[in-house]
């Protein structure tokens, strides 16, 4: 494809943790077996947002990074031009609830997100750590069909409002906070607690990404390897029930 798709990594230092950076890496790679041409922008805390990106990806954080984050990209604005402008999205963990209204900040008060998806975070009673399995719903906007594999580590309880559709439906663990619901979605921004990290373990929320990116649906291209570790991790969590 003639199109270089522009991929913004937003504050990879802030938000990083659990191995998040391998989803640029995941997108890169899965771009070439596609003959996708992609370029990265890798945006460090006090460097300009790029508000011309066709995919943003932004991954979890502690609550002082995530606080940051969240006041950093309120001051740009960019990210919301950016989806204005039609551009993907693929928020992790911390990520995901700074795209909400609001979530918790490390003293427990009400912070503001940047209202890019319609879900509201308070905390859970108990801390959500283990591996994550849910299904995409099949009527919903991903064009996601495979089962979605990933290891959640959050205090968040990630409320949905009408604005938004679950990215997928819980098999097994916590999500959202209720047990049933995995992430968000809204047109093309994708908010989910899959760390792994999420698009390695997932690839074809890779190739849905780069098929907005290019307004073209990808065939999705089978590696072994990866499927090998989606079946030993999907196997493990089988047996542990």
């Amino acid at each position: 494809m003639s199109k270089t798709v522009k991929i913004a990594s937003i504050y990879p230092t802030l938000l990083g943790t659990y191995g998040d950076g391998g989803n640029v890496a995941a997108l890169r790679h899965i771009a070439a077996l596609h003959g996708i041409t992609v370029s990265v922008d890798e945006v460090s805390p006090g460097q300009k947002v790029p508000a011309n990106a066709d995919i943003y990806v932004l991954g979890g954080g502690e609550d002082t990074a995530q606080s940051a984050a969240a006041a950093a990209l309120h001051a740009s604005g960019a990210l919301a031009e950016g989806v204005k402008n039609g551009a993907a999205v693929l928020s992790i963990c911390a990520g995901y609830q700074i795209l909400g209204h609001t979530f918790l900040d490390a003293e427990g008060k009400p912070s503001s997100g940047l209202g890019l998806l319609d879900v509201t975070t308070d905390r859970l009673e108990k801390r959500a750590v283990g591996e994550l399995v849910a299904h995409p719903l099949s009527t919903g906007p991903s064009g996601i069909s495979a089962v979605l594999t990933g290891y959640e580590n959050h205090g968040g309880f990630t409320h949905l409002g009408s604005g938004v559709e679950p990215f997928a439906s819980v098999t097994s663990g916590i999500g959202n906070g209720d047990g049933t619901t995995e992430g968000a979605i809204n047109g093309r921004v994708i908010g989910t607690y899959l760390h792994g990290p999420c698009l390695v373990r997932n690839p074809q929320v890779a190739e849905q990404l780069l098929s907005w990116a290019v307004d073209c649906k990808l065939e999705h291209i089978v590696e072994a390897e990866v499927e090998a570790l989606r079946r030993e991790r999907l196997d493990f969590v089988s047996k542990s029930r």
